[in-house]
């Protein structure tokens, strides 16, 4: 699909027992038991999810026990995860629960170890928002 206007809804009274892929945005209220692979994840503070994710941009509000892989990631002060997390950019309120460790992706490009020119943009980013 080409551009964002579509999304996808699980609702609170779903299940999912398997793995989800989307090509669009998906919106996550309910449980998943399984791997999920999206455009962008916004899960809502009651969902659940057990198994990996792996989004370009991911917000989480629920529980989350497995592995995050995201460009731009968001855990708001209700989230709880329980798993590594992989980002090139993450902001983190305060309250949130997070157990497992993070790790700044690093570009494929960037196979040795090369100093940063000054100005350089590329640096990991990490904000704490209140």
């Amino acid at each position: 699909m080409g551009s964002g206007s579509t999304f996808s809804v699980i609702g609170s009274d779903v299940v999912i027992k398997g793995d989800v892929s989307a090509t669009v945005d998906l919106h996550v209220d309910g449980r998943i038991e399984g791997d999920i692979q999206c455009a962008s994840l916004v899960q809502g503070e009651g969902s659940h999810i057990e198994g990996g994710i792996t989004a370009e941009t991911a917000r989480l509000a629920g529980t989350v026990s497995g592995s995050i892989n995201a460009r731009e990631l968001v855990v708001l002060r209700s989230a709880k995860i329980h798993g590594d997390v992989h980002y090139d950019a993450l902001t983190i309120e305060q309250g949130a629960e997070v157990e497992g460790r993070f790790a700044h992706r690093v570009p494929a490009k960037a196979a040795a170890p090369v100093a940063a020119p000054k100005g350089d943009d590329s640096a990991p980013t990490l904000t704490l928002a209140s």
